[in-house]
């Protein structure tokens, strides 16, 4: 089946990066765009500065779906992120632009498939062409929904990976079947927690890298809830709380005087006697994943703290 205008389609890669354009694209991001799409290259490659570049949107999950809106001749395809809710840029889902060939048409046969779903739990591993084999598919993260293609054997387990002709292998102890019940604040906030000294990059979405709200949106996407991209949105898709409230796993969200919510941080600590508060969040100044108590410039800025 090949790419469409109109109809969906999923991502065939471990990481696939969302643009704001195709001529956005700069040079040091080339190993973003290659069919195989090394994140960790990439990241490695970006300068601080480069780290925090506006031509990044958001990052897309190996199997996540997109609809497809447009295909460019040269290779370029633009998408609406269906899973990646931004109600004030598109009421569909997250819009930007893809490399066409990190994407692969949406097999409706996979969609129906009645077994339950099962979800990485390891904060990265690689499927592997059989167990013990060579890795096929390296830098798959925490959060990424795989279709199982029958049981374990020798602790290892086959699933079905976009793209890909004959089921792949990983660990067995890096899955866990998808969660029909509503998580509580603090497994999300111990998933978050795990990304501890993630490098920050603007529009990341995953354990090579990942930006404020991308971190809440990962880590309740680990246990099925999809909270929208943006941390503006995000605090709208969530519960307000008086301050002096807020439990570990609870959010915090941060606006200077007339602006719209530009920062979000997770609770780490119920406030304390002298009104001191911690939290986790994937700091633009630091450039990394880090726990700390709220400094008075952020205290400063802080508007609310809300819950999912």
């Amino acid at each position: 089946m090949e790419l469409q205008p109109g109809r969906e389609a999923v991502v065939r890669v471990a990481v696939a990066t969302l643009w704001t354009s195709p001529e956005a694209v700069r040079p040091v991001d080339r190993p973003a765009l290659t069919a195989g799409a090394d994140i960790p290259a990439w990241v490695s490659g970006l300068s601080t500065e480069q780290q925090v570049g506006d031509c990044v949107l958001s990052q897309l999950l190996l199997g996540e779906r997109v609809l497809v809106s447009e295909l460019r001749p040269d290779g370029w395809a633009r998408v609406v992120a269906v899973e990646q809710p931004a109600a004030k840029l598109d009421p569909r889902g997250y819009p930007g632009w893809l490399p066409a060939d990190q994407l692969v048409a949406l097999d409706p046969a996979a969609e129906t498939s009645p077994d339950r779903p099962l979800v990485v739990d390891a904060t990265v591993t690689g499927l592997h062409a059989a167990p013990d084999g060579p890795v096929v598919l390296p830098g798959v993260v925490v959060g990424t929904r795989l279709v199982p293609a029958g049981p374990a054997r020798d602790d290892w387990r086959p699933v079905h990976a976009p793209g890909q002709a004959r089921p792949l292998w990983l660990p067995d102890s890096h899955l866990v079947p998808a969660s029909a019940a509503s998580p509580d604040a603090e497994q999300a906030l111990a998933v978050a927690q795990r990304l501890l000294d993630v490098v920050y990059i603007w529009g990341g979405l995953s354990a090579h890298g990942i930006d404020c709200s991308g971190l809440v949106h990962l880590a309740w996407r680990r246990f099925g809830v999809l909270l929208p991209r943006d941390a503006d949105d995000q605090a709208v898709a969530t519960t307000p709380l008086a301050l002096g409230a807020e439990r570990p796993g609870d959010l915090y969200f941060f606006a200077r005087p007339g602006r719209k919510i530009h920062h979000i941080g997770i609770v780490t600590a119920a406030p304390g006697g002298g009104g001191e508060r911690r939290m986790l969040h994937a700091c633009y100044r630091r450039r990394r994943v880090i726990e700390e108590p709220l400094p008075a410039d952020r205290t400063a800025t802080l508007v609310g703290a809300h819950r999912v």
